[in-house]
């Protein structure tokens, strides 16, 4: 088969090479260069290609480094950058799946291809003739929740290799074909930012805006932050205040004003009932027309568990989550990832909205 396969420099990536070399498959390898939204280089990339040429050397491979620079920060970043100056908290890894890697690379290269491979650590099921998205063996590896706003057409375009391994045999097959990278970190942060910090991001392009840091339950100021954009639901980490722990639960947009609690068991860190928009259903919506209520699992971030759940449909776009145990950090702008009660088939994803809404 001709696959076109997505390398990043990275151990999974390289693994993937090696599978479907063995299996006998023609592959051509594919780096997608995004630079800094400054005018310097990303040094992180560089090596990233090195690495790459080396795995493109070692299978035989040609290796065309692509740039979708001006996409990337037309489409991802602004959607960020939108997203955080309303005050909510956006997911670019999951724009960046849907629009970059899966979008404009699928129309402009890897539509010349059989099939697109990836590093991703997920799988695909194939029911009545229908392909679904479905989850990786390894729970803590999992990434469908960042490909659950992807296209039924991409889905269909795609193959994951790594589904079915769990992360240390992925690094043990690298060590026994002597991969360069074999020990090399996973990479952290959002999707192609490299090594940029993600507040130095935010401050370069929204600024720094002082405000005060109130304690919910008593409306005591505790301090001062730079604005309400550095801020997001459910974070502790990064708000400089003693005596914690301390929680952000609350943000006032209007008088950039960021309230707290302390302690995680604290009731304001929790919710039952997460309300969703934008309902995307990757493969069509898994039920019938008529279900107004059904037994799902469900993420609201990424993370190893699977939460269970009912599914409460409102309209054609909105649905309700009623989760049966008590869900900690729920962010408005991000995104709940829908999944079959087994936790195995990824139906997709609707943006929580924050809204309480009375079932």
């Amino acid at each position: 088969m001709k696959i076109a396969v997505l390398i990043s420099g990275g151990v999974d990536s390289a693994v993937v090479v090696h599978r479907l070399k063995e299996e006998g498959h023609d592959l051509h390898l594919f780096y997608i260069r995004i630079g800094l939204d400054t005018d310097e280089g990303d040094c992180s990339a560089d090596e990233d290609i090195e690495m790459c040429q080396f795995i493109a050397r070692k299978y035989g491979c040609p290796f065309d480094v692509v740039s979708l620079h001006q996409e990337y920060w037309d489409n991802v970043m602004e959607y960020a950058l939108r997203t955080v100056r309303a005050g909510l908290t956006p997911n670019p890894d999951i724009m960046c799946n849907k629009m970059i890697k899966f979008g404009y690379f699928e129309r402009r290269w890897g539509h010349e291809f059989e099939k697109t491979a990836t590093g991703h650590y997920a799988s695909t099921d194939i029911i009545d003739g229908k392909v679904y998205l479905a989850t990786a063996v390894d729970p803590v590896k999992d990434q469908t929740d960042f490909l659950a706003r992807i296209s039924y057409d991409q889905l269909s375009h795609l193959m994951f290799p790594l589904g079915a391994l769990p992360k240390a045999k992925v690094r043990e097959i690298a060590i026994d074909v002597k991969m360069p990278n074999a020990f090399r970190k996973d990479s952290q942060g959002i999707c192609f930012l490299g090594k940029i910090n993600y507040n130095d991001f935010i401050k370069r392009h929204l600024g720094i805006k002082k405000g005060a840091i109130i304690e919910l339950e008593t409306g005591k100021k505790l301090g001062e932050h730079n604005g309400f954009w550095f801020h997001t639901i459910g974070q502790r980490k990064g708000l400089g205040l003693s005596g914690g722990p301390w929680y952000v639960v609350k943000k006032n947009i209007h008088d950039n004003v960021v309230y707290v609690s302390q302690g995680y068991d604290t009731e304001k860190q929790y919710g039952n009932t997460i309300h969703l928009d934008e309902m995307h259903f990757i493969s069509g919506n898994p039920w019938d027309e008529n279900m107004t209520k059904t037994k799902i699992c469900f993420k609201n971030r990424h993370m190893p568990q699977f939460l269970p759940a009912t599914l409460v449909k409102l309209n054609e776009n909105e649905y309700v989550i009623e989760s049966e145990n008590k869900v900690q950090g729920i962010a408005p702008g991000q995104f709940a990832v829908i999944y079959d009660e087994q936790a195995h088939l990824c139906y997709g994803s609707g943006i929580i909205t924050g809204r309480n809404i009375i079932i």
